[in-house]
C-alpha cells in the first residue's frame, strides 16, 4: 500500500526543511534495519499541490503504456513532466467536474492498455510488478477521461491553435500551483 500524504500544499518552507532535515537524518544514521543493506523500495520524485508522485508511479505509467517517452536522454524526467502536468490538470478538472465516463468508456481504455502487451500473463506481470490491481488502474483511465472531456470541452478550437492553448494553460497552472520537484538525474 502506498502512503499518501495529506494535502501538503499549505505548508510553509519551514515545514518542508524540517521533513527534509528529519528525512536526511534518519538516512544519515540508518534508521531500521542494517542500512548497509537497506534497499529501496520506492522514491518520491514530486509533489504537485499536496499530491505525491513516486518512482513507482512513472514506471508504471512506461510500463503499461500510459506515457510513451520520445527518444529522450532521460526518459524519467519526460515521464515525470507528464504526470506532473496530468496531476495540475486533474486539480482543475476536480474544480470543474466535467461529465463523468461511463462504465463501458473505462472498461474500454482497460482492454486499450491490454492490447499493447503481448498477452495477458504480460498484462498482469506488469500489474504486479507497479503494484497496481484492475479497479486501480481503471479510476487512473477515469481520471485521464475526465482530463480529456475537461479539454475537449473548454478548448474546441483547430488541432495546432489548440494544442498551443492547452500548453499556455499548463504553463499557467504550473505557476501557481506548488510543485516540488525532487528528481535528479542519476540521484
Amino acid at each position: 500500500m502506498r502512503w499518501q500524504a495529506g494535502r501538503l500544499a499549505g505548508w510553509q518552507a519551514g515545514g518542508w526543511r524540517t521533513v527534509r532535515t528529519i528525512l536526511a537524518s534518519a538516512l544519515l544514521l540508518g534508521v531500521g534495519a542494517d542500512a548497509t543493506r537497506a534497499e529501496v523500495i520506492d522514491r518520491l520524485l514530486a509533489v504537485v499541490g499536496g499530491e505525491l508522485i513516486m518512482l513507482s508511479d512513472v514506471s508504471a505509467a512506461r510500463d503499461l503504456g500510459l506515457v510513451k517517452p520520445g527518444p529522450s536522454a532521460d526518459p524519467i524526467r519526460e515521464v515525470l513532466s507528464h504526470l506532473i502536468d496530468r496531476q495540475l490538470q486533474l486539480i482543475e478538472v476536480e474544480r470543474y467536474a466535467p461529465r463523468e465516463p461511463t462504465s463501458e468508456e473505462v472498461d474500454r481504455e482497460i482492454q486499450n492498455v491490454r492490447a499493447r502487451h503481448p498477452s495477458q500473463e504480460a498484462f498482469d506481470a506488469v500489474l504486479a510488478r507497479s503494484g497496481i490491481t484492475v479497479p486501480q488502474l481503471g479510476k487512473r483511465l477515469r481520471d485521464d477521461l475526465r482530463i480529456q472531456a475537461y479539454l475537449d470541452q473548454r478548448f474546441s478550437t483547430a488541432a495546432d491553435r489548440r494544442q498551443r492553448l492547452i500548453d499556455e494553460w499548463i504553463a499557467g497552472l504550473r505557476r501557481r500551483t506548488p510543485i516540488i520537484d525532487l528528481y535528479l538525474v542519476g540521484g
